[in-house]
């Protein structure tokens, strides 16, 4: 059985996700732009109604992952409010102008979140060099890299993924996700050999998570 965590866009998709047996909740808003920082009121409301780990993206817009120093410093506004609603961790990612890993900025977002784990989103495939940015997201401080293997989906990423669960070496965990879906799950697995699978289990092009489909991505 796969640990899975959903990515919800929406405290209805969150609220499926947990009923369906989901291990965590990957909190976002800005579904058409790839995941931005939700509404402090829906991550309130959201904490009060489910027990699981709840991680909150903080992204202040779509696009790409370098941000200017106002947009960096929203999102440090943003995850020290979000921090006080007693939520499990956070989601972020910041490259600088060479698409590399900003070891500054990140560095001082996972202070900022500490004790809370941090995991460092897909930016990762965006970065250069995928050894060298794996090293780099380890020495930031992160716990966890979301992943689809520097490919566009986890498919065709699934021998770097592999790759990356090797050269990890338990020193931070591969969360694999991009395209994954119940039907390649046990194949991905299979290859990777991870353990925490991500997907936002929507499978009719809609805005909500499919309960069903929660319940296969556990079950496989």
């Amino acid at each position: 059985m796969s640990k899975i965590e959903i990515a919800c866009f929406n405290p209805e998709s969150a609220i499926i996700a947990f009923e369906s047996g989901a291990d965590r909740i990957e909190l976002c808003d800005g579904l058409s732009e790839g995941g931005t920082t939700p509404s402090f009121e829906i991550a309130k409301q959201l904490r009060e109604k489910i027990n699981i780990p709840i991680f909150i993206m903080i992204r202040p817009r779509g696009g790409d992952f370098t941000y200017s120093d106002a947009e960096f410093e929203q999102m440090k506004l943003d995850l020290i409010q979000l921090r006080s609603l007693n939520v499990d961790g956070f989601v972020f990612g910041i490259l600088d102008e060479n698409d590399e890993v900003n070891m500054g900025q990140n560095k001082e977002l996972v202070e900022l979140a500490n004790p809370l784990p941090c995991t460092f989103h897909r930016a990762f495939d965006r970065a250069k060099d995928l050894e060298n940015s794996l090293e780099k997201v380890i020495e930031c401080g992160f716990k966890t890299i979301l992943t689809s293997g520097q490919k566009s989906n986890v498919s065709e990423g699934k021998e770097n993924l592999k790759k990356l669960v090797e050269l990890s070496n338990g020193r931070i965990e591969i969360l694999v996700g991009g395209g994954l879906r119940s039907k390649n799950i046990k194949e991905i697995r299979e290859v990777t050999k991870a353990g925490y699978f991500h997907s936002s289990a929507i499978t009719d092009g809609g805005s909500f998570a499919n309960a069903d489909e929660v319940v296969a991505l556990k079950s496989k």
